[in-house]
């Protein structure tokens, strides 16, 4: 399997040239990095070329690097999950939105229809924004939710909550008023557990 995905790697080395940052082969799995400037140029001949034909995407992500133990790289990055079933295997293309304040990185829905929902969901949860996108919308979350909950710096309890106003008669939003509290799992032990 290394063999073949070695000889992938070349190729592809061969057919995209420098706009391949980085390549790494780990696990059974290859992975190419590419700048964000030449992210649709070089999903589009993953796609087109004809010794390649990366036809599907299976997966979308968005990744927040912040918190990596020793990362000193850019904090947002996708990756997307290709297979060609030309060659049969797998590829993952990584690239990194260059600020890290406002991600911003192109959108691929015009090259792979599957990724429009994807999109959203990186949009929704950590805030990536893909120009050319032509509905990017929140996916998962509440309209009037404030932040990105997949976040690395995103407090774990959120920042307000919505209950039911029987006053009112609405939805309303409020600060969190959730506790801290530490939660012991309680421990049952029989007498005879265990012998037979």
């Amino acid at each position: 399997m290394s063999a073949k995905l070695e000889k992938l790697s070349q190729q592809l080395a061969a057919i995209l040239g420098s706009r391949v940052a980085a390549s790494a082969l780990r696990l059974g799995e290859l992975t190419i990095e590419t700048a964000a400037a030449d992210y649709r140029e070089v999903a589009r001949t993953l796609r087109d070329h004809p010794e390649l034909q990366f036809t599907q995407l299976i997966d979308l992500s968005g990744i927040d690097y912040s918190t990596h133990a020793g990362w000193q790289g850019k904090r947002f990055a996708v990756a997307c999950h290709l297979t060609s079933l030309h060659l049969n295997c797998r590829l993952r293309l990584r690239t990194y939105a260059e600020d890290d304040g406002f991600p911003v990185l192109p959108s691929v829905t015009d090259i792979w229809n599957s990724a429009n929902w994807y999109e959203r969901e990186a949009f929704d949860m950590f805030g990536i924004l893909f120009e050319g996108h032509d509905d990017l919308r929140r996916i998962l979350t509440d309209y009037g939710f404030v932040g990105h909950p997949f976040r690395k710096d995103f407090p774990v309890s959120g920042y307000v909550e919505m209950r039911y106003d029987p006053e009112k008669q609405r939805v309303v939003y409020q600060p969190v008023t959730i506790e801290p509290r530490e939660v012991t799992p309680r421990i049952v032990r029989e007498e005879n557990y265990g012998r037979g």
